[in-house]
Parts: structure tokens; C-alpha cells; sequence
């Protein structure tokens, strides 16, 4: 299953039997099989047919309307599922269970940022990359000892914190530098296409939530509300640094992309639609890579965050059977 991914401006989505097409003006684009998608992604200003609206309902493809640099504004998605006992278990979902959940979400997410960090320093042999490393390591291991979400969060962040003094050090394109993680608004490049990329993957993470009939806004780690769908927020953790920190690294230190794939704007930095279409591209190749799984088969990085979804949801169902993030090593 794919993800069409829609970032042209003006472009305008029709339907021909089975196959979706995105036309510009007269010329057409790209195609894609309707019974292939798994979702839509319309970056900024492009029209849809009604047709292939209640088209993609019809199949339970969900559509996500995003500004150019990865806002979602909202998503058309069927609701003919009916998810309540499951939304009932996830409300019912007692705090120890839940904590224990969240200490292992969190301690995946350090541990991947970890490994992240040593794998890069294999190549740079930084002494500061090695101290940070160490220190991410002393807190990984207070993490079993935490009784409440709020000192787990502080954790977590003292963490990210860490691991962000790192990542910058790993950076050897001289154009670009980072030091610290700035997101509302990006400061930099570097932080554009970190929140360009965690955007992204959050929609796909939610689509997939909805599709699995979990109600997102009832998490375990993060504060649901009526506008924030926490489960999202909690489930993107374990996949921020080998999904989307090692692409950044990737197409920064192999110059990808450049400085002028970046707009400044609002008191921000941005990427514009050649970087943002270049960001995708990569991301999509990214996730079609296939990973080793723990019976020593193969599986697409699309099928690991699926199957972390579903176990996600077998927790709720077993909550006694802790649930177990998605691990590199």
C-alpha cells in the first residue's frame, strides 16, 4: 500500500475507473490505482473531484489537506467502523498500565536516539558525541524507576535536550548548522526540515490510527484534547530519529539539498516546494526501504509503523501484555 503524495500547487485530482489522476492545466503529472492507496496527502492549494472524494471513502482512504510546510488543516476519512468498545477500553485504560506503556515509549525513543548518535560517531570519533551518548545512557536507565508522567516528561526532555547537542555534531555539510532544536517557528534549515518531517509522519501516524479503529486522542504519555491527538504524539516518538533525524543527516551531509530549498518568512525558516518536494521524494524512498524484522524477515518501513499500531492496539485489548516500541539497534 502507498501514499500519494499531492505538493504541486494548482493541481487538480480526477478520477478515470479506477486510476487517480493529478493534472496541471493540460498536462498530467503523475497517475496512481485507486486499490494501491493507503492514503492522500494535498499539500497547500490543489482541487479534488467529488467523485474521487466518494471514491476514496468508499475504500476508506483517508485525504489530509496540509499548508506547504506540513500543517494539517484536517482530514476526510469514512466513519463507518464502529471503534466504540475499543474507545471505551482505550478510555478505561488504568494509570499504572498506561505508565508503564509510557516509560517504554520514552525509553525506545532515547534509545533510538542513542543509537542514532553512536552509529554516526563511528565515522566522526567525537569526544562530545561519546559524552552525550553517556549522559542519554544514565537516563535511559532512571526511566523503570519513574512513578508519574510528569517526571517521565521531564526525562524525555532532559533527553531530547542531550540528544539534539549531538545530532548537530553530526552535521558535515559546512552549509548548515545546528545547535539547538527550535520549533515554533523553525529557526533554520536544519529545524525546517525536522519539523517538516515529523509533520509528515505524524499525519501518516494518525491516518493509520484512524484506519485501526484507535480513537488518537487518548494516549498514554502526552495531554490529549479535543485539538491535540495525543496517541499520535505518543506513538511518533520511537520513529523520530530512525525515520526522519537519520534522513535529515542523509540529505544534508550527501547534499541533497541546499540553502536554496528554504524560504524565510514569519520570523521563520521553511522549506519551500522544490525542498519540500525534494524532502518528499526522499522520505517516500525512505519508507519503501525494507527492514530486517525480529523472524529475520523483510518488511517495508511502511509495514513497521502498521504493525507497531496494531500492537498498540492489542495492548489495549491485553493491557497485561506491555506494549513494545519499535527498536533499531
Amino acid at each position: 500500500m502507498k501514499t500519494l503524495y499531492i505538493s504541486e500547487q494548482g493541481c487538480s485530482v480526477s478520477l478515470d475507473g479506477e486510476t487517480i489522476i493529478i493534472k496541471k492545466k493540460d498536462c498530467i503529472l503523475t497517475k496512481a490505482q485507486l486499490p494501491l492507496l493507503e492514503q492522500i496527502l494535498v499539500f497547500g492549494n490543489s482541487q479534488i473531484t467529488t467523485q474521487t472524494i466518494k471514491a476514496c471513502l468508499k475504500k476508506n482512504i483517508p485525504i489530509a489537506y496540509l499548508s506547504q510546510a506540513g500543517y494539517c488543516y484536517g482530514k476526510t476519512y469514512a466513519t463507518t467502523r464502529d471503534s466504540r468498545h475499543l474507545h471505551r477500553l482505550q478510555q478505561q485504560l488504568n494509570s499504572a498500565d498506561a505508565l508503564i506503556a509510557a516509560q517504554q515509549i520514552v525509553k525506545t525513543k532515547l534509545s533510538n536516539s542513542r543509537t542514532i548518535l553512536q552509529r554516526q560517531n563511528r565515522r566522526l570519533h567525537d569526544d562530545n558525541i561519546a559524552v552525550v551518548v553517556g549522559k542519554m545512557g544514565d537516563i535511559i536507565e532512571k526511566i523503570d524507576r519513574v512513578k508519574m508522567i510528569e517526571q517521565l516528561l521531564g526525562f524525555e526532555g532532559l533527553g531530547a535536550k542531550y540528544y539534539f547537542s549531538g545530532l548537530g555534531k553530526c552535521i558535515s555539510n559546512p552549509d548548515f548548522e545546528f545547535t539547538t532544536r527550535s520549533r515554533r517557528p523553525p529557526a533554520d534549515p536544519v529545524n525546517a526540515m525536522l519539523s517538516f518531517g515529523y509533520q509528515v509522519l505524524w499525519n501518516h501516524l494518525l491516518s493509520i490510527i484512524e484506519l485501526q479503529g484507535l480513537d488518537p486522542y487518548y494516549g498514554c504519555l502526552h495531554q490529549g484534547s479535543d485539538k491535540h491527538p495525543a496517541l499520535a504524539s505518543d506513538l511518533i516518538e520511537e520513529f523520530r530519529a530512525p525515520i526522519v533525524d537519520s534522513l535529515v543527516l542523509m540529505m544534508i551531509n550527501q547534499h541533497s539539498i541546499d540553502l536554496t530549498d528554504f524560504v524565510y518568512r514569519d520570523g521563520g525558516c521553511y522549506l519551500n516546494l522544490k525542498g519540500s518536494k525534494k524532502y518528499l521524494k526522499a522520505f517516500l524512498a525512505r519508507m519503501e526501504t525494507e527492514i530486517s524484522t525480529d523472524d529475520g524477515s523483510l518488511q517495508a518501513k511502511w509495514a513497521a509503523i502498521i504493525q507497531q499500531i496494531r500492537a498498540y492496539k492489542q495492548f489495549i485489548y491485553q493491557p497485561l501484555a506491555t506494549y513494545q516500541p519499535y527498536q533499531i539497534r
